[in-house]
């Protein structure tokens, strides 16, 4: 994963008409079952105490762990796994309900030739195995492959998303949804798996200047989602926690900083405008060299527009059993939260 209102005989219909709906969606959401998980998306696994109490205090049993990348090496021109995770608690993840997950550069869907898709798919399927079973994982029931797909991609990554399934009919394959995607889905495509996961971030345009917060605002994510009570895919859906700095040079697009903490952003050298940081001059701060004229988008995943996002898709979703996730388990990110607003998203679609 290497991204979002007379006449009383008249009156009474209305009324009436939304006690019907009141009803009906009350009953709804009584019979639902909802799964509280949550992403892992670091390269080595080694829980803290702070992470493992974390999970215990709200019941989250399911983890969706990235295992590794696959991304385009150009040395050899083939696609190539990379980053593949290094597991240093196995005990602990033997307890837990694994769902393997691989992040699938677009890139590297757009290099491969179309003759090679059965292949990426066949040692996908080799290495995940190898590693559950180095790790002795329970049974594993679900693989999700994540990939920003685009339409000049989808082709050739269903195509591997097929022999996926063809490989195992006894595994549920599931595979990330991004918001364009529902919104574009005539162009995007439907993947042939079995469900999908929407990824309620990085709803905005990264790289515009002009962009608010990219990685949600309930705003934006109006936008996208009229066609999403019409996918023709059960989803589960995931929540942001993280937050980043996105650098602008020249008014460019310069990349995106992490775990640069707001309080080393004196003001002797950057000057603050709502949630943007104006460099005054040439500075080096936490390794990052930031030159004068360049300014920092500070973006954060706020407490208030994650439950009004999910209020906002909890009215679209009508499905009955699915997944609450949130991106994702690290412990800075977890402590800017506390048990109850992490409860409270979880909570809304009970």
């Amino acid at each position: 994963m290497k991204y979002t209102f007379l006449n009383s005989k008249i009156f009474l219909i209305p009324l009436l008409s939304g006690f019907l709906v009141s009803s009906c969606n009350h009953k709804i959401k009584q019979q639902r079952t909802v799964t509280r998980s949550i992403y892992y998306w670091k390269s080595i696994f080694k829980l803290s105490a702070f992470e493992k109490q974390k999970l215990d205090s709200l019941k989250i049993n399911t983890i969706y762990l990235k295992l590794f990348d696959v991304d385009w090496d150009a040395s050899s021109a083939s696609p190539a796994p990379v980053a593949q995770i290094q597991i240093a608690d196995k005990e602990f993840l033997q307890q837990k309900n694994i769902i393997p997950t691989v992040f699938i550069t677009n890139e590297c869907i757009y290099k491969i030739d179309n003759t090679q898709t059965a292949e990426v798919a066949n040692k996908i399927v080799k290495l995940m195995d190898n590693i559950s079973a180095i790790n002795q994982f329970k049974k594993v029931k679900e693989i999700q492959i994540d990939c920003d797909w685009s339409s000049g991609t989808k082709d050739k990554y269903f195509s591997i998303l097929k022999t996926l399934k063809h490989l195992d009919t006894a595994i549920l394959i599931s595979a990330t949804i991004r918001l364009h995607q529902i919104k574009f889905m005539a162009k995007s495509g439907v993947p042939p798996v079995d469900k999908g996961l929407l990824m309620c971030y990085n709803m905005g345009n990264l790289k515009n200047p002009a962009t608010g917060n990219s990685i949600i605002e309930t705003n934006e994510l109006k936008k996208y989602i009229s066609n999403l009570t019409n996918y023709p895919l059960p989803l589960d859906v995931a929540f942001p926690l993280f937050e980043w700095k996105v650098l602008f040079r020249k008014g460019n697009y310069a990349g995106l900083i992490q775990n640069l903490p707001d309080r080393i952003l004196s003001k002797s050298f950057v000057t603050i405008k709502t949630n943007r940081y104006s460099f005054l001059k040439d500075t080096l701060l936490n390794g990052y060299e930031f030159k004068k004229g360049d300014f920092l988008r500070n973006e954060k995943s706020s407490y208030d527009e994650i439950i009004a996002a999910a209020k906002i898709i909890n009215n679209k979703l009508p499905g009955k059993n699915f997944r609450v996730s949130l991106f994702h388990l690290d412990s800075l990110t977890l402590s800017k939260y506390s048990n109850n607003e992490l409860e409270n998203i979880y909570r809304i679609f009970n």
